[in-house]
């Protein structure tokens, strides 16, 4: 039985007592996240302070699954071949809500949590995008549900996917894959950010392969025609897929950093490496994208003499908007309102300010909603792979400065104080609310689902983009 025709049927056992039933408020869930508010932001501080890296998240996944394990969530731990993805799991029967909690940081950049730019000499990557945030606040909203439905003996499933390596490393791709999200009803997401929005909101389909160039040492000025450079190999590859941007189409974003390029200048080198992202709306563009680059990989090794080995290490879906769910939680955000900073986090916001270099004042943002509106993203996520499995909804908080970027020294510094703090509680709280509705609206999600099935495509066939390959839990080594 399809989950549609599952709730369709569970619609049927419960209408008519539904129709008499008088909706429970999730004000004990606003009370609860209000009084705990301290716990959670300290479990962020925690998580921030460690900033653990793609995979590499074993202290930060484990304070997580303690939070919930200690609240009575069931804990799977290891799930999809990955050491620290985990599934918490409370309740019993339909419907089956999930959360999700990233908490792996970006190497390359620290910040201390400072209004000015404060790099830490003793560390080497930082939570450029509030993903410490986003692993608490979920874990926040997750326990509110759990206790709410507890007190209030309403059936249904609250689920947090603990999720590794969002960076890069697709971690969530390998779980939609492992089947773990196959009997959820509906999947509520956030994002740390500049604003507060919930938005039906897609973004950019991405894969991407580290190109591997293997060639012949040789002395570069005595013995050069013994040589067969791999760094030519990676540097042809280049020169074609740069020429070959004038001719793909305009929404497609192609990026690439040599990871690898020789020692010395007086040798040849034997090795170089070239690791590539592809980006573009819709998966079957991308893919033929890709095997456009593929064929310049291929084409760079035949002339220059090297072979070429490519390792696919990641590949997303855009994500699939669902405006049932984006408009649900856009009134409940609504109800929560946005971020009001204190004189001293004004004063922060102010200095924070001064360095963004913004063409107009974005002041004030961080108190208000913006409207609901479609939203083409230009950055890409593996909740795009969830968003294809089951109907899923993200919003944004402020947990950021407005006008910060992510990925930024900035968007480290607020995700380190109080600013970052009020931000994730604005999402644990709309979530907890959006939650509440569904669980208590069977035809929202009975509407949910049809959009779901109408958008994706009578004949759709999930394939992960990145194929059959185990998760590669060494990519940021």
């Amino acid at each position: 039985m399809s989950r549609l025709s599952a709730l369709a049927a569970g619609l049927v056992l419960c209408a008519s007592s539904a129709a008499h039933a008088e909706p429970v408020s999730g004000d004990s869930m606003l009370d609860y996240l209000n009084q705990n508010a301290g716990q959670y932001a300290s479990l962020a501080d925690t998580i921030w302070d460690k900033a653990e890296l793609g995979y590499q998240e074993t202290e930060s996944s484990a304070l997580l699954q303690q939070a919930l394990k200690t609240e009575g969530f069931a804990i799977e731990t290891g799930v999809a071949d990955i050491p620290t993805a985990f599934v918490a799991s409370y309740g019993k029967g339909g419907p089956v809500i999930g959360l999700l909690a990233e908490f792996d940081a970006l190497p390359g950049i620290s910040q201390s949590a400072k209004p000015e730019r404060d790099e830490l000499a003793d560390k080497h990557a930082g939570h450029a995008c509030g993903h410490h945030l986003f692993g608490a606040g979920s874990t926040a909203a997750a326990v509110a549900i759990k206790r709410w439905l507890a007190a209030n003996d309403i059936p249904g499933t609250v689920r947090l996917y603990g999720t590794p390596a969002e960076e890069g490393g697709s971690g969530k791709v390998y779980m939609v894959r492992a089947g773990l999200f196959d009997d959820v009803d509906a999947v509520l997401v956030w994002h740390p950010a500049d604003r507060n929005a919930a938005d039906p909101a897609t973004s950019l389909a991405n894969k991407s392969a580290k190109f591997r160039f293997y060639g012949q040492s040789s002395h570069a000025a005595v013995a050069p025609e013994r040589g067969r450079s791999a760094l030519d190999g990676v540097e042809a590859m280049n020169f074609m897929v740069n020429m070959m941007r004038e001719h793909v189409p305009q929404e497609s974003r192609i990026h690439y950093v040599i990871t690898s390029g020789g020692s010395a200048p007086n040798v040849v080198p034997d090795f170089a490496e070239v690791f590539y992202y592809v980006r573009h709306p819709k998966a079957e563009e991308l893919q033929k994208i890709w095997g456009r680059v593929m064929a310049a990989a291929e084409g760079a090794a035949q002339g220059t003499g090297t072979r070429m080995e490519a390792e696919v290490i990641h590949g997303n879906h855009s994500m699939l908007p669902n405006e049932t769910l984006a408009s649900a939680m856009h009134q409940r955000l609504e109800q929560v309102g946005g971020v009001t900073y204190s004189a001293a986090e004004r004063a922060f916001a102010d200095k924070i300010t001064t360095s963004l270099n913004l063409s107009q004042d974005l002041s004030g943002q961080e108190a208000k909603v913006l409207p609901m509106e479609f939203i083409q993203g230009m950055g890409s996520t593996d909740v795009g792979d969830v968003s294809w499995q089951v109907p899923t909804v993200e919003m944004r908080a402020a947990t950021w400065v407005p006008g910060t970027a992510p990925h930024s020294w900035q968007a480290i510094a607020a995700g380190g104080m109080s600013i970052g703090h009020k931000g994730m509680m604005v999402a644990a709280k709309t979530l907890a609310l959006t939650a509440a509705d569904l669980y208590q609206n069977p035809q929202l999600l009975k509407a949910a689902e049809e959009e779901f099935e109408q958008r994706r495509g009578k004949d759709f066939h999930y394939e992960a983009l990145l194929g059959d390959r185990a998760p590669p839990l060494d990519y940021r080594r």
